[in-house]
C-alpha cells in the first residue's frame, strides 16, 4: 500500500502538542493557533497514515496504540531537526574530553538516555562516563570530586544551596488507575477519595518519601496495599485493578506489559511536580566539556 508522505512539520508539531496536552483547545493555546488548525492537522495526519491517532472523549483526547507509537517517532524527527538547527556542527565537533555523570534509577531509565544520544551526535569526541547510583551517593561523589555532574530527582535533594543546580524538567504527578476504575467517574479525585482505595507504592528513587510529603501536608495517609521497586510490576498491578497510585508523567505509559490500559487523571489537591535537574559542585572550576554538557541539556530541555 502506498503511504502518503506529504506531511508537514507544522502538522507534526500540532500533533505532539495535542498528544501532550490531551485537549485540542489546550494544544491550540500552546502553539498559538486556532483549535480548528489543530483539528485539521490531526485529521490530515490520520488520513495520510490510514489510522486513528486519538480516541475522542468528553474531556479531551487520548492516544490510540497507533498514536502512541507515532508520537515516539515524531518526537525523534523533531528532536533531530532541533539539534541540526541549534548547534553549529563544525564548532561542536572540536570539543574533546571526558564527563563523569551520575544518574539515579528513574532519571537513567526515563529521562537521560535520549538526551545523551543527542549530545553524543553533536559532540562525538567527548567520552561519557555514566554511573547508575543513588541520589545520596551522587551528592557525596560530587562533593569529593569523583563526579562532575549529577542528574537527579531534584525534588529529593536536601539543601540544594550546597550545589550549583538547575531544573531541567518539571513533571506533573497524576492519579493512575485501571481503565474501568470507579475514580474515573470524577473529573478530578481528591486525595481523600484516593485514600479509600488500595494504593500501590513505588519505592525506587525515594518514591515513598516523596509520597509522604504531600499526603502528610493534607493530614491523610494512603491505604498502601503493595510496595514495589519495579515500575513494570506497578503498572501490571494498576492495570489489573489491584490498586491506584500517583506518579509523574515522566514515567507514565498508557499500557502495562501485557497491553492492558492504564489511565491518568489530575488530582484535585495540590500535588507538587517532580523536578529533575542538574547538580554540580558549587563554584567549580570552568571546564569546557562539562560546561558544554550542562548548556546543551539546559537548551534542549528549554528551562530557565
Amino acid at each position: 500500500m502506498r503511504v502518503d508522505t506529504n506531511v508537514t512539520l507544522r502538522q507534526l508539531r500540532y500533533f505532539v502538542a495535542a498528544a501532550e496536552t490531551g485537549q485540542f483547545s489546550m494544544a491550540a493555546v500552546r502553539v498559538h493557533v486556532s483549535q480548528s488548525a489543530i483539528t485539521n492537522a490531526v485529521l490530515q495526519l490520520e488520513a495520510s497514515l490510514g489510522a486513528r491517532l486519538f480516541e475522542r472523549q468528553p474531556t479531551g483526547v487520548r492516544l490510540t496504540a497507533e498514536g502512541h507509537s507515532f508520537l515516539q517517532r515524531t518526537r525523534n524527527i523533531l528532536d533531530s531537526l532541533d539539534d541540526a538547527m541549534r548547534v553549529p556542527r563544525f564548532r561542536a565537533h572540536e570539543l574533546k574530553g571526558k564527563i563523569r555523570i551520575g544518574a539515579s534509577y528513574t532519571v537513567l531509565g526515563y529521562f537521560l538516555p535520549p538526551l545523551l544520544a543527542r549530545f553524543r551526535t553533536n559532540y562525538p569526541d567527548v567520552e561519557i562516563d555514566l554511573r547508575d547510583i543513588s541520589r545520596e551517593n551522587i551528592e557525596d561523589a560530587i562533593g569529593n570530586g569523583d563526579l562532575d555532574i549529577g542528574v537527579v530527582v531534584l525534588s529529593n535533594v536536601s539543601a540544594r544551596e550546597r550545589f550549583d543546580h538547575h531544573v531541567l524538567l518539571r513533571s506533573r504527578r497524576q492519579l493512575w488507575t485501571a481503565a474501568d476504575h470507579p475514580l474515573l467517574g470524577k473529573d478530578k479525585a481528591a486525595l481523600e477519595d484516593i485514600a479509600a482505595w488500595p494504593y500501590i507504592q513505588v519505592t525506587v528513587d525515594e518514591g515513598e518519601r516523596s509520597t509522604e510529603r504531600y499526603w502528610q501536608a493534607r493530614g491523610i495517609r494512603p491505604n498502601v496495599a503493595f510496595r514495589t521497586g519495579s515500575m513494570e510490576a506497578l503498572r501490571g498491578l494498576i492495570a489489573h485493578g489491584f490498586g491506584v497510585t500517583i506518579l509523574s508523567d515522566m514515567v507514565y505509559r498508557p499500557w502495562s506489559l501485557e497491553g492492558k490500559r492504564i489511565e491518568a487523571r489530575s488530582v484535585l489537591d495540590v500535588v507538587p511536580d517532580m523536578e529533575v535537574g542538574l547538580i554540580r559542585a558549587k563554584g567549580s572550576e570552568p571546564n569546557a566539556t562539562v560546561d558544554a554538557f550542562c548548556d546543551f541539556l539546559i537548551q534542549i530541555c528549554g528551562t530557565n
